[in-house]
């Protein structure tokens, strides 16, 4: 849903009220967890928290006239345009109508035609816009990022508002805000060492090279509080304005930006301030950025800036309904006035973008023509790039989904496939047809399954989601009593479904902070370590308060939890060193390997380390490092292997939710083994990734092959693991 949207009226609803036993399973399954597990197999490697950082790359010379220099082989690449949506599919929502980019052909057709379109692509977790942007723009998941709960997201804070004993807070903030510099005085983009998180376009204005940012996350500013004190500073012009007439400060400073490279004459032209990154490893000092529709569009259109349909725009449209026509509009003229590196978001079809607000079923009306809009847009789009002499053979696109979806509703009411006959569904709230989440109270709930709990002596608040982020007040030890209780008793809950009066268990995977660790979700600040996860049912949304459960037809595409439909997306590359393979789901890949893949084809090197992969397999012999092409079929094997055991929504990974889930729902017995058994798995995980990850990166950035044997051995061991993990999922019966 549109993710600004979706915070205002998230947020107004807030305010509204034994080893030993896994090791023999091993050996009978082939493996030996305590050979993983060695000190030999394990050596000095660190844990995923823990990755060495890159030595910080040397800066490529700028030419005389600091003009973009990128390294690309052959030095083909001359721009790079990258483009996420906000939930928009490539898969089916109903058989019988067509998916969203089978009705966008100019944009779908676009990347078949000229490169790669891969529909094996996945999410981290949880999967929400800001994690999801955030992991592709950086290349790291949320432990080292700050964001894995997202779009918001709750710290710990005994003297909290309402007595509940944390905090609610919005991920969405300029890259270098702070939490709350009172009662959380930590970055929202931390690493785990407790500094800001490097930023995603220092290597380009490093090389030279101006980047523009349009509503994608974080790298422009947010909202009109923080961000602007931020960059403005207290008292400033804009900081005045911001508190007069926030509407139109948002319009003035907010979704927009362009970070220059140092000296550079497109933020020299306008009204820029220094662009301060406190902890970028090696310095960042010198450079500068421009901040809002106000202080942009004169620079990269004097003479006003229409969209792509020839409406005036004249302020930053919003995060929630910024069209195609809207977003790449900006994308255009930064490209055409000396912005050469682009990111862009735009927001989803399937809510109406106007009055009155709803979602939309698949195959409606009203979400049919948006996409009809957004293909036009797009046609529109990369036809005039290409009159300003901008194609694949100079420039680097790459386009992506945050997330997919899981569509919350009925069945429409008539035979339909949406582009010749429209589907039509029940309005309101009542009968199988209709659409909307199920929104439900997990307090009531969860009072009605265990009249013991006392939420008057045990508070506790939600991250409101269909995957419901718990913080018990206190901050109780995962293995405390009260954590325990709640624990076993989210796992039975259920409810009976209004559209279809069934019964549901609404409870499909639980994680407290042992299997939070494994899936990449522990931060730097101890604060937002939650006390427990429930990834849920997805047809429901939880909060707490109103009715136990009912239809809500505002809401109909959920997302944040583990559910196929929604951590799998997609992933098109284009441009020069990209092999044209057309539709492909031979590689499995996820939002960390964008980063290290776009690098790769541009000849630049993050100064940190990443947690992602070159998808080589993707791009012409010719644009690969040698270390890759020296190392033959060693380097796809083993970077396939180590996605299986590293990635969030991988084979281990999804296998180890069984184990958690067995564990917070059993007995205290079940629950210590289990534990224990996922801290084990999680060492040698670890310990085998960082060491896989040492060879990839050694290949990749480093001039280093893959040794055959090696390799041979680290991929031997991770299906291993990945095998005892699988049996043991399937011994605890989930």
């Amino acid at each position: 849903m549109n993710r600004k949207l979706m915070n205002v009226l998230r947020l107004a609803r807030k305010q509204s009220h034994g080893i030993a036993l896994a090791i023999r399973k091993a050996v009978a399954v082939g493996v030996s967890v305590a050979f993983v597990v060695s000190p030999a197999a394990l050596g000095s490697f660190p844990s995923s928290a823990e990755a060495k950082a890159r030595p910080v790359a040397p800066r490529p010379p700028a030419s005389p006239d600091s003009e973009c220099t990128l390294h690309s082989a052959r030095g083909a690449i001359k721009h790079v345009i990258y483009i996420q949506f906000d939930n928009v599919h490539f898969t089916r929502d109903n058989p019988s109508v067509p998916s969203d980019l089978e009705q966008m052909p100019h944009l779908l057709h676009f990347f078949t035609n000229n490169g790669t379109f891969s529909s094996n692509h996945h999410t981290p977790l949880i999967s929400h816009t800001a994690d999801d942007i955030i992991t592709s723009l950086t290349g790291v998941y949320g432990e080292r990022h700050g964001q894995p709960v997202s779009n918001s997201f709750n710290y710990f804070n005994p003297a909290s508002s309402g007595g509940l004993g944390s905090t609610f807070t919005t991920s969405f903030t300029y890259w270098t805000d702070l939490v709350n510099p009172v009662s959380d005085p930590t970055f929202s983009l931390l690493t785990p060492e407790g500094k800001n998180a490097p930023a995603p376009w220092v290597p380009f204005t490093r090389a030279g090279c101006n980047v523009g940012a349009v509503s994608i996350a974080n790298m422009e500013l947010e909202n009109t509080g923080a961000d602007i004190t931020t960059v403005f500073g207290a008292g400033s012009p804009e900081a005045i304005e911001a508190a007069s007439n926030s509407g139109q400060a948002t319009k003035d400073f907010v979704g927009i930006a362009i970070h220059c490279a140092e000296g550079d004459a497109v933020c020299a032209a306008g009204n820029s301030k220094p662009d301060v990154l406190p902890d970028e490893p090696g310095g960042y000092a010198g450079f500068s950025a421009l901040y809002g529709h106000k202080y942009v569009v004169p620079v990269i259109a004097p003479n006003g800036l229409n969209d792509l349909s020839g409406n005036p725009i004249t302020g930053f449209p919003g995060f929630g309904g910024i069209s195609a026509a809207q977003s790449l509009a900006y994308t255009a003229a930064m490209q055409e006035n000396g912005v050469p590196i682009t990111y862009s978001y735009i927001s989803d079809a399937h809510d109406a973008h106007g009055p009155p607000f709803r979602a939309f079923g698949p195959g409606e009306a009203g979400y049919v023509q948006q996409l009809a809009a957004y293909d036009a847009a797009f046609d529109t789009f990369f036809t005039r790039l290409a009159d300003d002499g901008i194609n694949p053979s100079n420039t680097l696109f790459i386009l992506t989904s945050d997330e997919n979806d899981h569509f919350a509703g009925g069945p429409p009411l008539n035979a339909c496939d949406g582009v010749k006959t429209p589907c039509t569904y029940t309005p309101g709230s009542v009968g199988p047809n209709t659409i909307g989440e199920l929104l439900s109270n997990i307090q009531s709930l969860l009072g009605k399954e265990d009249p013991a709990l006392n939420f008057t002596n045990t508070p506790f608040d939600i991250h409101f989601d269909m995957a419901p982020v718990f913080y018990i007040s206190g901050q109780p030890a995962r293995n405390s009593a009260i954590a325990r209780q709640f624990e076993r008793d989210a796992s039975k809950l259920t409810a009976v479904n209004p559209r279809t009066g069934n019964t549901d268990t609404l409870t499909r995977f639980l994680a407290d902070p042992v299997e939070l660790k494994l899936l990449h979700m522990i931060t730097g600040d101890p604060l937002r370590t939650p006390t427990f996860v429930m990834f849920a049912d997805p047809d429901y949304f939880f909060q707490t308060f109103g009715a136990d459960v009912k239809v809500n037809p505002s809401f109909a595409w959920n997302h944040g939890g583990v559910a196929p439909e929604i951590n799998n997306t997609f992933l098109g590359i284009a441009g020069p060193g990209v092999r044209n393979n057309g539709m492909t789901n031979s590689v499995w890949s996820d939002h960390t390997d964008i980063r290290p893949t776009l690098l790769t084809l541009v000849g630049l090197k993050d100064d940190y380390q990443s947690q992602g992969r070159v998808l080589a397999e993707d791009l012409l012999p010719s644009a690969l490092p040698d270390g890759i092409n020296d190392s033959g079929d060693a380097f796809a094997e083993l970077a396939a292997a180590y996605k299986r055991i590293n990635a969030p929504v991988g084979e281990l990974g999804l296998a180890s939710l069984k184990i958690s889930t067995a564990a917070l729902a059993g007995d205290d017995a079940t629950y210590n083994n289990l534990e224990s058994q996922l801290q084990l798995i999680t060492a040698a995980r670890d310990a085998l990734a960082a060491r896989m990850f040492d060879r990839l990166s050694d290949a990749e950035f480093g001039g280093k092959h893959v040794s055959h044997g090696e390799a041979q051995t680290m991929v031997w061991q991770a299906n291993a693991l990945v095998d005892f993990v699988n049996g043991l999922a399937a011994q605890s019966g989930q």
